[in-house]
Protein backbone atom coordinates (compact mmCIF):
# COMPACT_ATOMS: atom_id res chain seq x y z
CA UNK A 1 0.00 0.00 0.00
CA UNK A 2 1.08 3.50 -0.78
CA UNK A 3 0.72 6.38 2.03
CA UNK A 4 -2.60 7.69 2.27
CA UNK A 5 -4.29 4.26 0.97
CA UNK A 6 -6.93 2.12 1.94
CA UNK A 7 -8.29 -0.95 2.07
CA UNK A 8 -11.86 -2.83 3.03
CA UNK A 9 -10.79 -5.30 6.24
CA UNK A 10 -13.67 -7.83 5.30
CA UNK A 11 -13.14 -10.18 8.38
CA UNK A 12 -13.88 -9.98 12.17
CA UNK A 13 -10.88 -10.41 13.92
CA UNK A 14 -7.33 -9.32 12.66
CA UNK A 15 -3.74 -9.52 13.92
CA UNK A 16 -1.56 -6.22 13.62
CA UNK A 17 1.50 -7.87 12.91
CA UNK A 18 4.55 -4.64 13.59
CA UNK A 19 8.24 -6.48 11.82
CA UNK A 20 11.82 -5.15 10.93
CA UNK A 21 15.11 -6.58 10.09
CA UNK A 22 17.23 -7.18 13.18
CA UNK A 23 20.65 -6.51 13.09
CA UNK A 24 23.60 -4.88 14.64
CA UNK A 25 23.18 -1.39 16.30
CA UNK A 26 18.93 -1.77 15.25
CA UNK A 27 17.20 -0.63 18.29
CA UNK A 28 14.01 -2.03 19.59
CA UNK A 29 10.01 -0.70 18.93
CA UNK A 30 6.70 -1.76 20.83
CA UNK A 31 3.62 -2.04 19.32
CA UNK A 32 0.98 -0.24 20.34
CA UNK A 33 -3.09 0.78 20.04
CA UNK A 34 -5.14 3.98 20.72
CA UNK A 35 -9.21 3.59 20.71
CA UNK A 36 -10.17 6.80 19.62
CA UNK A 37 -13.41 8.34 19.78
CA UNK A 38 -13.33 11.99 17.48
CA UNK A 39 -9.89 12.30 17.45
CA UNK A 40 -9.15 11.23 21.20
CA UNK A 41 -9.08 8.84 23.41
CA UNK A 42 -11.86 9.48 25.74
CA UNK A 43 -9.34 7.96 29.08
CA UNK A 44 -6.07 6.32 29.48
CA UNK A 45 -7.78 2.91 29.28
CA UNK A 46 -8.07 3.59 25.72
CA UNK A 47 -4.33 2.46 25.47
CA UNK A 48 -3.40 -0.43 24.53
CA UNK A 49 0.54 -1.71 25.27
CA UNK A 50 3.37 -3.25 26.98
CA UNK A 51 2.56 -1.84 30.34
CA UNK A 52 -1.04 -1.96 29.59
CA UNK A 53 -1.88 -5.16 27.32
CA UNK A 54 -5.80 -5.34 27.05
CA UNK A 55 -8.46 -2.92 26.38
CA UNK A 56 -10.79 -2.92 29.27
CA UNK A 57 -13.59 -4.07 26.67
CA UNK A 58 -11.43 -6.79 25.76
CA UNK A 59 -11.24 -6.30 21.89
CA UNK A 60 -7.55 -5.13 21.57
CA UNK A 61 -4.94 -7.17 23.17
CA UNK A 62 -0.79 -6.29 23.15
CA UNK A 63 0.25 -9.81 22.49
CA UNK A 64 4.30 -9.68 22.34
CA UNK A 65 7.27 -9.86 20.17
CA UNK A 66 8.63 -12.67 18.59
CA UNK A 67 12.16 -12.64 18.31
CA UNK A 68 13.97 -13.67 15.22
CA UNK A 69 15.76 -12.72 11.72
CA UNK A 70 12.61 -10.55 11.34
CA UNK A 71 11.25 -8.85 14.50
CA UNK A 72 7.50 -9.04 15.18
CA UNK A 73 5.36 -7.30 17.95
CA UNK A 74 1.65 -8.31 17.44
CA UNK A 75 -1.48 -6.56 18.42
CA UNK A 76 -4.75 -8.92 17.58
CA UNK A 77 -8.48 -6.84 17.38
CA UNK A 78 -11.78 -8.16 17.75
CA UNK A 79 -13.78 -5.78 15.78
CA UNK A 80 -17.26 -6.96 17.05
CA UNK A 81 -16.50 -6.10 19.95
CA UNK A 82 -15.04 -3.12 19.76
CA UNK A 83 -17.58 -0.41 21.49
CA UNK A 84 -19.82 1.34 19.16
CA UNK A 85 -18.51 4.84 20.67
CA UNK A 86 -14.69 4.19 19.25
CA UNK A 87 -14.35 5.24 15.75
CA UNK A 88 -11.08 4.89 15.24
CA UNK A 89 -8.01 2.54 16.35
CA UNK A 90 -4.50 3.90 15.85
CA UNK A 91 -1.69 1.62 15.14
CA UNK A 92 1.41 2.76 16.63
CA UNK A 93 5.27 2.00 17.01
CA UNK A 94 7.77 3.50 19.41
CA UNK A 95 11.40 3.11 20.04
CA UNK A 96 13.06 4.62 23.12
CA UNK A 97 16.95 4.14 22.84
CA UNK A 98 17.29 5.25 18.82
CA UNK A 99 15.40 6.52 15.33
CA UNK A 100 13.41 5.19 13.10
CA UNK A 101 16.64 6.19 10.65
CA UNK A 102 18.45 2.82 11.76
CA UNK A 103 15.34 0.53 10.92
CA UNK A 104 15.42 -1.71 7.91
CA UNK A 105 12.08 -3.04 6.11
CA UNK A 106 9.72 -1.59 9.09
CA UNK A 107 6.70 -2.69 8.18
CA UNK A 108 2.83 -2.82 9.67
CA UNK A 109 0.57 -5.75 8.10
CA UNK A 110 -3.04 -6.48 8.95
CA UNK A 111 -3.48 -10.37 8.67
CA UNK A 112 -6.72 -12.07 9.23
CA UNK A 113 -6.65 -13.90 12.65
CA UNK A 114 -8.47 -17.10 11.26
CA UNK A 115 -6.62 -18.40 8.59
CA UNK A 116 -3.37 -15.86 8.70
CA UNK A 117 -4.35 -14.61 5.06
CA UNK A 118 -2.77 -11.15 4.61
CA UNK A 119 -5.49 -8.34 4.20
CA UNK A 120 -3.03 -5.13 3.94
CA UNK A 121 0.68 -4.31 4.37
CA UNK A 122 2.53 -0.98 4.54
CA UNK A 123 5.81 -0.18 4.15
CA UNK A 124 7.86 2.34 5.53
CA UNK A 125 10.50 3.81 3.84
CA UNK A 126 11.00 7.74 4.59
CA UNK A 127 11.98 7.88 8.20
CA UNK A 128 14.62 10.13 9.62
CA UNK A 129 14.70 11.28 13.32
CA UNK A 130 11.26 10.21 14.52
CA UNK A 131 11.39 7.93 17.76
CA UNK A 132 7.63 6.94 17.30
CA UNK A 133 5.07 6.38 14.15
CA UNK A 134 1.61 5.99 13.59
CA UNK A 135 1.85 4.04 11.04
CA UNK A 136 -1.74 2.80 10.24
CA UNK A 137 -5.61 2.98 11.44
CA UNK A 138 -8.51 0.67 11.91
CA UNK A 139 -11.53 3.01 11.04
CA UNK A 140 -15.86 2.33 10.49
CA UNK A 141 -16.88 2.76 7.14
CA UNK A 142 -20.31 2.64 6.06
CA UNK A 143 -21.23 -0.68 8.45
CA UNK A 144 -17.98 -2.14 8.43
CA UNK A 145 -13.75 -1.59 9.20
CA UNK A 146 -11.09 -0.68 6.46
CA UNK A 147 -7.50 0.21 7.00
CA UNK A 148 -5.36 3.28 5.85
CA UNK A 149 -1.97 2.96 5.46
CA UNK A 150 -0.66 6.34 7.83
CA UNK A 151 3.01 6.88 8.05
CA UNK A 152 2.93 10.29 10.40
CA UNK A 153 6.27 10.44 12.50
CA UNK A 154 6.65 12.13 15.72
CA UNK A 155 9.96 12.99 16.93
CA UNK A 156 9.00 12.96 21.04
CA UNK A 157 8.43 9.37 21.44
CA UNK A 158 5.76 7.53 22.61
CA UNK A 159 4.87 10.01 25.35
CA UNK A 160 4.52 12.94 22.53
CA UNK A 161 2.33 10.35 20.41
CA UNK A 162 0.54 9.31 23.70
CA UNK A 163 0.15 12.99 24.74
CA UNK A 164 -1.46 14.17 21.11
CA UNK A 165 -4.41 11.64 21.53
CA UNK A 166 -5.15 12.78 25.04
CA UNK A 167 -3.13 10.19 27.05
CA UNK A 168 -2.20 11.29 30.23
CA UNK A 169 1.50 10.12 30.67
CA UNK A 170 3.60 10.35 33.75
CA UNK A 171 6.60 11.90 32.43
CA UNK A 172 8.88 11.75 35.18
CA UNK A 173 8.32 8.14 36.48
CA UNK A 174 10.34 6.90 40.17
CA UNK A 175 13.08 5.78 39.40
CA UNK A 176 13.76 1.59 40.02
CA UNK A 177 13.96 0.95 43.65
CA UNK A 178 17.24 -0.70 44.45
CA UNK A 179 17.90 -2.65 46.88
CA UNK A 180 20.02 -1.12 50.18
CA UNK A 181 21.45 -3.34 52.71
CA UNK A 182 19.55 -2.27 56.58
CA UNK A 183 22.29 0.13 58.56
CA UNK A 184 23.85 -1.93 60.78
CA UNK A 185 22.49 -2.49 64.32
CA UNK A 186 23.17 0.83 66.85
CA UNK A 187 24.84 0.12 70.07
CA UNK A 188 22.53 0.97 72.93
CA UNK A 189 23.17 3.85 74.95
CA UNK A 190 20.96 5.09 77.77
CA UNK A 191 19.27 8.35 77.59
CA UNK A 192 20.36 11.04 79.79
CA UNK A 193 17.80 11.65 82.76
CA UNK A 194 15.21 14.66 82.46
CA UNK A 195 16.80 17.79 84.03
CA UNK A 196 14.25 18.66 87.42
CA UNK A 197 11.29 20.67 86.66
CA UNK A 198 9.98 23.28 89.05
CA UNK A 199 6.90 22.39 90.06
CA UNK A 200 4.21 25.30 89.09
CA UNK A 201 0.53 25.46 90.01
CA UNK A 202 -2.46 24.10 87.09
CA UNK A 203 -3.91 27.42 85.48
CA UNK A 204 -7.94 27.83 86.38
CA UNK A 205 -10.00 25.27 85.31
CA UNK A 206 -11.51 26.97 81.85
CA UNK A 207 -15.04 27.39 80.68
CA UNK A 208 -16.26 24.73 78.22
CA UNK A 209 -17.22 25.81 75.12
CA UNK A 210 -18.38 22.89 72.17
CA UNK A 211 -16.31 23.00 69.14
CA UNK A 212 -18.62 24.34 66.17
CA UNK A 213 -20.15 21.90 64.47
CA UNK A 214 -17.95 21.45 60.64
CA UNK A 215 -20.23 20.20 57.23
CA UNK A 216 -18.96 17.19 56.40
CA UNK A 217 -18.26 17.43 52.92
CA UNK A 218 -16.96 14.10 51.21
CA UNK A 219 -13.21 14.20 50.03
CA UNK A 220 -12.93 14.41 45.70
CA UNK A 221 -12.34 11.18 44.29
CA UNK A 222 -9.08 10.47 43.20
CA UNK A 223 -7.40 11.63 40.00
CA UNK A 224 -6.79 8.43 37.74
CA UNK A 225 -3.06 7.40 37.72
CA UNK A 226 -1.38 8.70 34.52
CA UNK A 227 0.15 5.85 31.83
CA UNK A 228 3.18 4.49 33.00
CA UNK A 229 5.81 4.02 29.77
CA UNK A 230 8.64 2.94 31.88
CA UNK A 231 10.45 -0.75 31.46
CA UNK A 232 13.34 -1.39 33.87
CA UNK A 233 16.68 -2.41 32.40
CA UNK A 234 19.24 -4.19 34.64
CA UNK A 235 22.85 -3.81 33.41
CA UNK A 236 25.95 -4.15 35.08
CA UNK A 237 26.03 -0.86 36.09
CA UNK A 238 22.96 -1.25 37.38
CA UNK A 239 22.23 -4.65 38.08
CA UNK A 240 19.37 -5.02 40.68
CA UNK A 241 15.89 -4.29 41.72
CA UNK A 242 13.48 -4.55 44.30
CA UNK A 243 10.11 -6.31 43.64
CA UNK A 244 8.89 -5.17 46.63
CA UNK A 245 9.63 -1.22 46.66
CA UNK A 246 8.45 -1.28 43.09
CA UNK A 247 4.90 -2.58 44.14
CA UNK A 248 4.93 -6.52 43.06
CA UNK A 249 3.93 -7.72 46.51
CA UNK A 250 1.45 -10.92 44.75
CA UNK A 251 0.41 -11.64 41.60
CA UNK A 252 2.06 -14.12 39.40
CA UNK A 253 5.25 -12.77 37.64
CA UNK A 254 6.19 -14.26 34.43
CA UNK A 255 9.58 -14.55 33.44
CA UNK A 256 9.73 -14.67 29.97
CA UNK A 257 13.00 -15.64 27.46
CA UNK A 258 13.28 -14.96 23.95
CA UNK A 259 15.92 -15.00 21.75
CA UNK A 260 17.92 -14.41 18.28
CA UNK A 261 20.94 -15.92 16.82
CA UNK A 262 23.11 -15.22 14.15
CA UNK A 263 24.09 -18.29 12.83
CA UNK A 264 21.11 -18.05 10.04
CA UNK A 265 18.53 -20.98 12.00
CA UNK A 266 16.12 -18.18 12.05
CA UNK A 267 13.09 -17.82 14.33
CA UNK A 268 13.20 -20.38 17.05
CA UNK A 269 11.05 -23.42 16.87
CA UNK A 270 10.05 -22.90 13.20
CA UNK A 271 11.72 -26.07 12.61
CA UNK A 272 13.02 -29.02 14.95
CA UNK A 273 16.27 -28.81 14.74
CA UNK A 274 16.55 -24.49 15.07
CA UNK A 275 17.78 -23.37 17.86
CA UNK A 276 15.73 -24.65 21.45
CA UNK A 277 16.76 -22.83 24.76
CA UNK A 278 15.75 -24.05 27.82
CA UNK A 279 14.45 -21.69 30.31
CA UNK A 280 14.88 -23.38 34.12
CA UNK A 281 15.35 -22.21 38.13
CA UNK A 282 16.76 -23.83 41.15
CA UNK A 283 14.69 -22.99 44.67
CA UNK A 284 14.78 -22.96 48.17
CA UNK A 285 11.87 -22.14 49.94
CA UNK A 286 12.19 -20.83 54.04
CA UNK A 287 11.66 -24.65 55.55
CA UNK A 288 15.15 -25.87 53.75
CA UNK A 289 13.33 -27.27 50.91
CA UNK A 290 15.21 -27.16 47.79
CA UNK A 291 14.88 -28.09 44.03
CA UNK A 292 14.59 -27.72 40.47
CA UNK A 293 11.97 -26.42 37.71
CA UNK A 294 13.18 -27.95 34.72
CA UNK A 295 11.56 -29.40 31.79
CA UNK A 296 14.68 -31.99 31.65
CA UNK A 297 14.14 -32.83 34.84
CA UNK A 298 10.29 -33.17 33.80
CA UNK A 299 9.96 -31.31 37.02
CA UNK A 300 7.29 -28.25 35.74
CA UNK A 301 6.60 -26.98 39.34
CA UNK A 302 3.30 -26.15 40.95
CA UNK A 303 1.89 -21.90 40.64
CA UNK A 304 -0.46 -22.65 44.05
CA UNK A 305 1.52 -25.37 46.09
CA UNK A 306 5.28 -25.68 46.73
CA UNK A 307 7.44 -24.35 44.88
CA UNK A 308 4.60 -22.01 43.70
CA UNK A 309 6.72 -21.74 40.50
CA UNK A 310 5.55 -23.60 37.30
CA UNK A 311 6.93 -23.82 33.84
CA UNK A 312 5.18 -22.87 30.83
CA UNK A 313 4.49 -26.61 29.55
CA UNK A 314 3.61 -25.80 26.18
CA UNK A 315 6.35 -24.79 24.93
CA UNK A 316 8.29 -28.50 26.11
CA UNK A 317 10.10 -28.49 22.61
CA UNK A 318 10.86 -25.41 21.98
CA UNK A 319 7.91 -24.82 19.23
CA UNK A 320 6.15 -22.07 21.11
CA UNK A 321 6.93 -18.51 19.32
CA UNK A 322 6.21 -16.76 22.42
CA UNK A 323 9.41 -17.95 23.75
CA UNK A 324 9.96 -19.91 27.14
CA UNK A 325 7.71 -19.00 30.05
CA UNK A 326 8.00 -19.59 33.90
CA UNK A 327 5.96 -18.28 36.64
CA UNK A 328 6.51 -16.75 39.53
CA UNK A 329 3.68 -16.71 42.48
CA UNK A 330 4.46 -13.75 44.93
CA UNK A 331 1.76 -14.48 46.56
CA UNK A 332 3.57 -16.89 48.59
CA UNK A 333 6.91 -14.97 48.71
CA UNK A 334 7.29 -15.44 52.37
CA UNK A 335 7.50 -19.00 51.58
CA UNK A 336 10.52 -18.66 49.08
CA UNK A 337 13.98 -17.72 50.29
CA UNK A 338 15.91 -17.83 46.84
CA UNK A 339 15.73 -18.46 43.04
CA UNK A 340 18.05 -18.86 40.30
CA UNK A 341 17.01 -18.35 36.87
CA UNK A 342 19.04 -20.16 34.18
CA UNK A 343 18.82 -20.94 30.67
CA UNK A 344 20.21 -24.43 29.23
CA UNK A 345 21.20 -24.87 25.13
CA UNK A 346 18.71 -28.11 24.13
CA UNK A 347 19.62 -27.96 20.86
CA UNK A 348 20.50 -26.17 17.39
CA UNK A 349 23.95 -25.13 18.31
CA UNK A 350 27.25 -26.08 19.92
CA UNK A 351 27.18 -23.27 22.15
CA UNK A 352 26.00 -19.88 23.02
CA UNK A 353 28.20 -17.73 20.62
CA UNK A 354 26.46 -15.48 18.11
CA UNK A 355 23.07 -15.76 20.53
CA UNK A 356 21.21 -12.84 21.40
CA UNK A 357 18.50 -13.46 24.35
CA UNK A 358 16.63 -10.84 26.35
CA UNK A 359 14.78 -12.30 29.74
CA UNK A 360 11.79 -9.91 31.05
CA UNK A 361 10.20 -9.76 34.09
CA UNK A 362 6.77 -8.92 34.15
CA UNK A 363 5.51 -8.08 37.77
CA UNK A 364 2.14 -7.46 38.62
CA UNK A 365 1.63 -3.57 39.50
CA UNK A 366 5.27 -2.93 38.51
CA UNK A 367 7.16 -2.16 35.00
CA UNK A 368 8.65 -5.15 32.90
CA UNK A 369 11.99 -5.93 33.85
CA UNK A 370 14.59 -6.43 30.89
CA UNK A 371 18.17 -7.83 31.06
CA UNK A 372 19.90 -9.07 28.07
CA UNK A 373 21.78 -11.99 27.29
CA UNK A 374 25.05 -11.91 24.37
CA UNK A 375 28.17 -12.17 23.74
CA UNK A 376 29.44 -15.88 24.34
CA UNK A 377 33.11 -16.18 22.98
CA UNK A 378 33.95 -20.04 24.44
CA UNK A 379 32.11 -23.19 24.66
CA UNK A 380 29.20 -22.59 27.22
CA UNK A 381 25.97 -23.80 26.58
CA UNK A 382 24.48 -22.96 30.32
CA UNK A 383 23.65 -19.07 31.43
CA UNK A 384 22.42 -17.84 34.54
CA UNK A 385 20.37 -14.97 33.62
CA UNK A 386 19.05 -13.79 37.85
CA UNK A 387 18.89 -14.86 41.28
CA UNK A 388 15.86 -13.73 43.29
CA UNK A 389 16.32 -13.28 46.53
CA UNK A 390 14.34 -12.64 49.94
CA UNK A 391 15.96 -10.44 52.16
CA UNK A 392 14.32 -9.74 55.16
CA UNK A 393 11.08 -9.52 53.74
CA UNK A 394 11.97 -7.99 50.43
CA UNK A 395 12.62 -9.18 47.38
CA UNK A 396 15.42 -8.97 45.09
CA UNK A 397 16.43 -9.15 41.74
CA UNK A 398 19.81 -9.26 40.54
CA UNK A 399 20.91 -9.80 37.24
CA UNK A 400 23.63 -12.15 36.16
CA UNK A 401 23.51 -12.35 32.59
CA UNK A 402 26.96 -14.76 33.53
CA UNK A 403 27.70 -17.64 30.79
CA UNK A 404 28.88 -20.61 32.66
CA UNK A 405 32.02 -23.30 30.47
CA UNK A 406 31.84 -26.51 31.75
CA UNK A 407 34.60 -28.05 33.44
CA UNK A 408 37.60 -29.09 31.38
CA UNK A 409 36.64 -32.83 29.48
CA UNK A 410 32.96 -32.54 30.97
CA UNK A 411 31.38 -30.95 28.02
CA UNK A 412 27.94 -31.62 29.35
CA UNK A 413 28.77 -30.88 33.13
CA UNK A 414 27.55 -26.95 32.61
CA UNK A 415 24.81 -27.02 35.04
CA UNK A 416 27.20 -28.88 37.67
CA UNK A 417 29.23 -25.96 37.61
CA UNK A 418 25.94 -23.48 38.55
CA UNK A 419 25.12 -25.63 41.48
CA UNK A 420 28.73 -25.59 42.22
CA UNK A 421 29.36 -21.43 41.66
CA UNK A 422 26.13 -20.25 43.65
CA UNK A 423 26.53 -22.98 46.74
CA UNK A 424 23.32 -25.32 45.98
CA UNK A 425 23.94 -27.70 48.18
CA UNK A 426 22.07 -30.49 46.08
CA UNK A 427 22.61 -33.08 43.89
CA UNK A 428 21.29 -33.36 40.04
CA UNK A 429 21.09 -36.21 37.53
CA UNK A 430 21.39 -36.39 34.22
CA UNK A 431 18.36 -34.94 32.43
CA UNK A 432 15.81 -37.59 29.87
CA UNK A 433 15.28 -35.21 27.37
CA UNK A 434 12.08 -34.11 26.49
CA UNK A 435 11.26 -36.50 23.57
Amino acid sequence: MMKGANVAVPTAAVRIELGWQAGQGVPDADASALLLMSGKVRSDNDFVFYNQPVHPSGSVRYEGKQQGATVLDLLSVNLPQVEPQIETIVIAASTGNGTFRQFQGLYVRVLDASNGAELARFVSTDATTETAFVLGELYRRQGGWKFRAVGQGYNSGLAGLATDFGISVDDAPAPAQQYAPPPPQQQYAPSPPPPQQQYAPPPPPQQYAPPPQQQFAPPPPPAPAPVSLTKISLTKESPTVSLTKSGATGGTMRVNLNWTTTRGTGLFGRKRNGLDLDLCCFYELANGAIGSVRALDRRFGDLHNPPFIQLDQDDRTGSSVTGENLDINLDFTKFFRRILVFTSLYEGARDFCGVHATATLYPVNSAPIEMTLDGCTDDSRDAVLATIENINGELVVRRECTFIRPPAGQPGAGIAEIIRLYNWNFNIKAGRGKD
